[in-house]
């Protein structure tokens, strides 16, 4: 697993060249993880309905391929995208899910942050509120797109959209339970679960 630490960048720039590794990659090509952050900007997924876009001011809307709605990503929201060959690994598109979702949840624990997953409602929760989305997109067996885990940011422009698709759904951030968090740090917690769960 080739893990690239790249900083904050453009959705559409990162969202293309996933889309190029997924689609160049070969038998043996190496599963990346990307972990970086956006400049702001909501993403609509394929099954997104325009009428969850309320009020979107000065932000950007990009449509893009993962699955799910709405979503807004921002600067101090740690975002992991995995380009994985899951049928390589013998791994279903819903155990990727769980073990993410587990990941997530192992990360928030280290903050002793009690986080919970809903039925048909991919992500991970705190107290009712949203703390972490999940959007993926396969392509020839292989995965792109990911997660991305609210940690330190400007959580207003989530009022300008019904969040993955849900009215009044409430998002939080590690910030809110964890005053002086640092992302990097987040990081690297997310790093070593993701290891762990994937490759022990």
């Amino acid at each position: 697993m080739n893990i690239r630490q790249l900083g904050t960048q453009t959705y559409t720039d990162v969202w293309l060249k996933m889309k190029d590794f997924t689609l160049e990659r070969q038998d043996n090509t190496q599963d990346e993880l990307w972990l970086l952050e956006h400049f702001p900007v909501y993403t609509q997924g394929q099954a997104g309905k325009p009428e969850h876009i309320l009020n979107p001011s000065s932000i950007p809307v990009v449509q893009s391929d993962r699955g799910g709605q709405v979503t807004y990503h921002g600067p101090g929201q740690l975002v992991a995208y995995v380009l994985m060959d899951i049928r390589r690994r013998n791994l279903g598109i819903r155990s990727l899910v769980s073990k993410l979702e587990r990941v997530l949840m192992y990360v928030l624990e280290e903050y002793q942050i009690e986080s919970s997953i809903r039925c048909g409602a991919p992500g991970v929760y705190v107290n009712e509120r949203k703390i972490a989305s999940i959007g993926l997109r396969v392509k020839n067996g292989c995965t792109y797109h990911g997660i991305a885990l609210n940690v330190d940011m400007d959580l207003k422009p989530f009022s300008g959209i019904n969040p993955c698709g849900f009215a009044k759904m409430e998002m939080t951030q590690i910030a809110h339970y964890v005053p002086a968090i640092q992302i990097d740090e987040v990081n690297q917690h997310f790093v070593q679960y993701f290891l762990q769960q994937f490759y022990s």
